[in-house]
């Protein structure tokens, strides 16, 4: 059986672009997005939920089952937002959906969005604890397997709609900054296409860094 993946975040940047590469890759069969406004995007191999409250699932739990990745790319920044407010968005909104997730698919692949420097430890108070553990406590769920992507500053993918403005004043330091120090610059186009490898052969190390976002990148 191919790739059956569940996307969130699709109408962010990241999400759009993992999206993009899921509906031109052959590995990938069918897709469902759940999102809390529209997408904008129809394909063949794409149905999508519009769903406003991720605290709450169970009007469309029962639609969830039969698939086997998910791209968990939902998130915010901690820019600007009190701690209990960045806590409830990154961690126990993922928590509650994965915990959803992992009762409907037992043999699902969750593949999460998290950030380079993320704190496995859980010992800082900012924003890389809250991310390690959330990272943590997805790999505790009774999933097939869950990986944590780690990407330092992600290049976009020309042509899409949800590319953040400032990207337009920044992208120029890209190849500098891959030529100096690699691992943390990674292209979108690589990360999407890490996360469908790794759903559909696996990956080694859970933790999956800009090193190894590249190598799975130029695998795929």
């Amino acid at each position: 059986m191919g790739i059956r993946a569940i996307i969130t975040g699709a109408t962010g940047m990241v999400g759009e672009g993992v999206l993009h590469e899921c509906l031109k890759n052959d590995l990938v069969e069918a897709v469902l997005v759940i999102n809390r406004k529209p997408c904008g995007v129809t394909h063949s191999k794409l149905k999508e939920i519009i769903h406003p409250d991720f605290y709450d699932l169970s009007a469309i739990e029962a639609l969830l089952s039969g698939y086997n990745a998910c791209y968990f790319c939902l998130g915010v920044s901690s820019v600007g937002i009190g701690k209990e407010a960045y806590f409830k968005l990154t961690h126990t909104l993922t928590l509650h959906v994965a915990g959803v997730l992992s009762k409907q698919n037992p043999d699902m692949t969750f593949c999460y969005i998290s950030g380079a420097g993320t704190d496995s430890t859980e010992k800082g108070s900012g924003w890389a604890s809250v991310k390690g553990k959330t990272e943590n406590d997805l790999m505790k769920l009774p999933f097939r397997a869950v990986y944590a992507f780690r990407p330092g500053f992600i290049k976009p993918i020309e042509g899409l709609s949800r590319t953040h403005p400032y990207y337009k004043y920044i992208t120029w330091l890209f190849p500098i900054g891959r030529a100096i120090y690699p691992a943390g610059f990674c292209t979108l186009r690589e990360l999407a296409a890490a996360m469908i490898r790794v759903a559909d052969n696996g990956y080694f190390k859970k933790i999956v860094d800009g090193k190894d976002i590249i190598k799975l990148g130029k695998e795929a």
